[in-house]
């Protein structure tokens, strides 16, 4: 690391070439990706920021009838309230601001931003997008992942 400097976007973007996702896919415990017929006979729970940013409520009562649990209605507002990205931004524990400086420099970057739903937009241009489009197309043809980039 001889000279670490702050890429931009487009930096970036060429420099992870085609090995960047936008939505990263990884093998648990050796279980190779799945396409949806695969998908549909394990037991997976795929949650969307988009979808907890449109209906907070929504998406917790979603995690808890997949972990058969039941909660009070004012639990499952604590929940609500506890994890709004207002709140989990100002909580050491969830913005990492408890972790040493020499493992993860907030001065370079903060580790939570805006939390805001298709920001993206204002970081890629038209070209960028439709490169990393057609990638992702490519990469995840075998896997039917429902895919939101707003509301």
């Amino acid at each position: 690391m001889s000279e670490d400097k702050e890429l931009t976007y487009s930096d970036a973007i060429q420099k992870a070439g085609s090995s960047m996702f936008r939505f990263p896919l990884i093998s648990v415990k050796g279980i190779p990706l799945m396409n949806h017929i695969e998908r549909e006979k394990r037991n997976i729970l795929y949650i969307f920021y988009e979808d907890m940013k449109e209906d907070p409520r929504r998406e917790v009562e979603r995690i808890m009838k997949y972990m058969d649990l039941s909660l009070s209605d004012d639990v499952v507002g604590s929940i609500v309230e506890l994890t709004t990205f207002k709140n989990m931004k100002e909580n050491p524990m969830a913005n990492y601001t408890c972790i040493p400086e020499n493992v993860f420099d907030q001065s370079i970057s903060s580790f939570m931003r805006k939390g805001e739903v298709g920001d993206w937009k204002n970081h890629f241009t038209p070209e960028q997008s439709a490169e990393f489009d057609e990638d992702y197309e490519k990469k995840m043809k075998q896997v039917n992942i429902p895919f939101r980039t707003q509301f």
